[in-house]
């Protein structure tokens, strides 16, 4: 069982995958850091110094100043401002995949393989399959 584990983990579609989930996780990290330090900041000093990460509804009732305070009473919040970061970090997430498959698609496609050149033939006389450099078929004895 150990045996066949190993085979099933070492083929290649199997590496492949676990390869493409390790580079996605680091992808969505440095995605994450794009939003949130990089594009976030200036759409929120554009709009009045907001930071997007501390908008949230409070429904709790009693005010809090900011969502970690809410958070740390264990308020009942919903968070709008985290969710526009993840909404505008799935798109570009989103928009990259679209490039990258655009690209791929835009690659030319290999080329079929040469046929093979058939290396047996039908006796016209008795049906049976010979070879093709034969001058007389072995069944029934006729010249080809």
């Amino acid at each position: 069982m150990l045996d066949e584990f190993k085979k099933f983990i070492l083929r290649g579609n199997v590496l492949d995958l676990a390869v493409a989930v390790i580079l996605g996780a680091s992808f969505g990290a440095i995605v994450n850091s794009l939003v949130n330090d990089i594009i976030m900041p200036p759409i929120g000093l554009a709009l009045g110094r907001v930071d997007f990460s501390n908008l949230f509804i409070n429904l709790s009732g009693t005010p809090y100043a900011t969502l970690a305070a809410a958070k740390q009473a264990g308020a009942a919040t919903i968070n709008y401002g985290m969710f526009l970061n993840t909404v505008i970090g799935f798109l570009i997430v989103a928009f990259v995949v679209f490039l990258i498959v655009r690209q791929v698609n835009r690659l030319p496609a290999q080329p079929a393989p040469a046929p093979v050149a058939p290396s047996t033939k039908e006796c016209p006389y008795c049906a049976c399959t010979i070879s093709i450099k034969a001058t007389r078929c072995p069944q029934c004895t006729s010249a080809l």
